[in-house]
């Protein structure tokens, strides 16, 4: 399990979050079979997607975050319910690409930066929030950065970190948000550019054996912060079968008897976490009749 904690000013005018995503980042690569470099761009956007959907109120609200930046990784995508809870795909999941000039994993050149960052937040209203900014770097965070201080007009910082082993596991995953609210003083706002301007990668302070409260307090150091929540957090893909059953009867009663006719087992497999749910034609033929029930 994963491990997020968030912080806040003595005064409420800034609260901070850092989230261990390690064992998460893991299984999107255990699942997804990713290279080096697509793990470290669909971790931190996976990272990115905890965060924000762990801000949510309801119970049942969700943010879809989605990048297409015309690289060769393809379109990516984060969904995040209000728990903190994540599950991911991506459409290619192996890029193999020489390191950049820092002499790290080049996810900018896996996304590409020609392209979009799209936020949709489920918040069970009758349309859902949605909000596109152009991409800054692909390299994510400077990606969400940029998204909050567009779309929702409040100044945020993002850090995100994954950290790959030669033999394509993840040694360590984690990220921090912090979002300075519109009655923050200049005093406020000076204290926090000072706590950045010396704060390590995200990934280094793991390594170093600093605790997700540690970094968070870290990053509220001089404003007076206390602990103000705490969660556990892990992939979970909520798909089901009855979900899939769904999904197969919007298709149509014609697509579905053409499905049966083929007499032999219709298999759907999901996206985010690669179960694969089986329907015999006898079954499928059941759905068909529901379809035809649903559209009289």
């Amino acid at each position: 399990m994963g491990v997020l904690k968030r912080t806040i000013a003595k005064d409420a005018s800034v609260v901070a979050c850092a989230v261990d995503a390690t064992d998460l980042v893991s299984e999107i690569e255990r699942i997804h079979q990713t290279s080096a470099v697509v793990t470290a761009a669909l971790g931190r956007l996976s990272i990115a997607a905890s965060m924000m959907g762990y801000g949510l109120k309801g119970a049942d609200d969700s943010v879809t975050l989605r990048v297409k930046g015309g690289g060769p990784a393809g379109t990516l995508t984060a969904v995040a319910d209000s728990h903190g809870n994540v599950k991911a795909d991506v459409e290619q999941p192996v890029v193999e690409l020489p390191l950049n000039a820092k002499g790290k994993l080049d996810v900018s050149g896996a996304v590409g930066t020609d392209g979009m960052l799209s936020v949709v937040k489920d918040l069970g209203l009758k349309e859902p929030y949605v909000g596109v900014v152009p991409l800054v770097s692909g390299e994510i965070a400077d990606d969400v950065t940029q998204y909050y201080a567009t779309s929702e007009q409040t100044p945020t910082v993002c850090g995100l970190g994954v950290l790959v082993n030669p033999d394509l596991t993840v040694q360590a995953a984690g990220g921090f948000l912090i979002q300075v609210l519109p009655f923050a003083t200049d005093a406020c706002n000076d204290t926090i550019e000072r706590n950045l301007k010396d704060l390590p990668p995200m990934t280094t302070m793991m390594k170093n054996g600093m605790t997700m409260e540690q970094i968070a307090l870290r990053l509220l150091d001089g404003l007076e912060p206390n602990l103000l929540d705490e969660a556990e957090i892990a992939y979970r893909c909520d798909c089901s079968r009855a979900r899939t059953e769904h999904v197969l009867t919007a298709l149509g009663s014609t697509e579905l008897k053409k499905l049966a006719e083929e007499e032999k087992p219709a298999e759907v497999c999901c996206h985010f976490c690669k179960k694969v749910y089986t329907f015999s034609p006898q079954e499928l033929l059941a759905l068909c009749a529901k379809s035809d029930t649903g559209n009289a």
